[in-house]
């Protein structure tokens, strides 16, 4: 039966052919192709290669080719043309990958990915400003901050009532001041916002011998210890909902960030104050941290199941995106 199916479906196709035998079509396909199906003849009714390649030419005219399929098709029929279903216009524009935007567009240049290295202090600074909620509504202060990606100590910062690169410039230069940075010793990073990509901050740079680096656009973690110093601004549990004017959010500012250098035990230091590793007093400190350990491991040595505690440093190295380890190392 599976034969005199086979045989009838060369004529009058295969639905036709199973429908007068009472056979599911699916007793038909699998052996079909296992014998390997011969490639489906073109239709009569098929659109010819040239008016296919005319069709084509029409939808990615200058008038057309924001416009989709079906757009085109009302339109032309409007205007008493026919070229074919709007189904068999999609068909046309797959066949040449064109289903999608057709106009030219701006291609992004590949921006280069910023790495910078820190071995020491004074080496890369990471600077930002954020926005401080004022007294009422879409009313807020800028929060400008420098901070030193190896200590993650803040070596200047400022309140202000607007961002501006005319700001910016004396908070940098008072603070490589202050840090006794010499030329082409330190290299100052951040995003690309208005005030960072300044004219007037640029020439402080050149004349201070600061090399600067820039985030990539449209990159949000390209400069990634800034605002990490932001989320613990904003999460600490003195910061107010709202500040009533720029003087309080100065004085609120002032403890904070004392705070923030000399008493903070930070996470991404191996909870080392940024004070101390800025100042070269982080050794002495893991020293006196480890001789308290090995104290009470001597006392106490069956409650330390992984055997005497070690007490870390500071870390050797902090980066601004590593180099990418290959796939194929181990």
């Amino acid at each position: 039966m599976t034969v005199i199916a086979e045989e009838l479906s060369q004529v009058v196709g295969i639905s036709q052919a199973c429908q007068a035998l009472g056979l599911p079509r699916s007793r038909l396909y699998p052996r079909q192709q296992a014998a390997g199906s011969s490639p489906r003849a073109t239709p009569a009714h098929a659109l010819s290669a040239e008016e296919r390649t005319a069709i084509r030419a029409v939808l990615n005219s200058e008038r057309f080719v924001d416009r989709a399929p079906r757009q085109i098709y009302a339109a032309l029929l409007d205007e008493g043309r026919y070229l074919c279903h709007w189904r068999s216009m999609y068909r046309i524009l797959q066949d040449f990958a064109e289903v999608r935007e057709r106009r030219n567009q701006r291609q992004h240049p590949a921006y280069r990915r910023p790495a910078l290295l820190a071995e020491a202090p004074n080496q890369v600074w990471s600077w930002d400003i954020t926005k401080l909620r004022g007294p009422a509504k879409w009313t807020h202060f800028a929060l400008y901050t420098v901070l030193d990606i190896f200590s993650r100590f803040i070596v200047g910062w400022m309140i202000a009532e607007r961002e501006s690169a005319e700001l910016a410039r004396p908070l940098i230069a008072t603070a490589a001041a202050h840090q006794h940075i010499q030329p082409e010793q330190l290299t100052l990073h951040a995003d690309n916002g208005k005030p960072m990509k300044a004219k007037t901050l640029a020439l402080l740079l050149s004349d201070l011998g600061i090399p600067k680096s820039h985030s990539r656009p449209y990159v949000s973690d390209d400069n990634p210890f800034s605002e990490a110093q932001f989320k613990t601004v904003k999460y600490h549990p003195t910061y107010p909902d709202r500040f009533g004017c720029v003087q309080d959010a100065r004085a609120w500012a002032r403890p904070f960030f004392d705070w923030y250098n000399y008493d903070h035990y930070h996470v991404g230091l191996n909870l080392l104050t940024p004070a101390s590793v800025h100042y070269g007093q982080a050794e002495a400190v893991r020293q006196q941290r480890q001789a308290v350990l090995a104290a009470a491991y001597a006392q106490h040595p069956q409650r330390f199941v992984r055997g005497e505690p070690v007490v870390k440093g500071a870390p050797d190295a902090v980066w601004i995106n590593p180099p990418v380890k290959p796939s194929n190392l181990p």
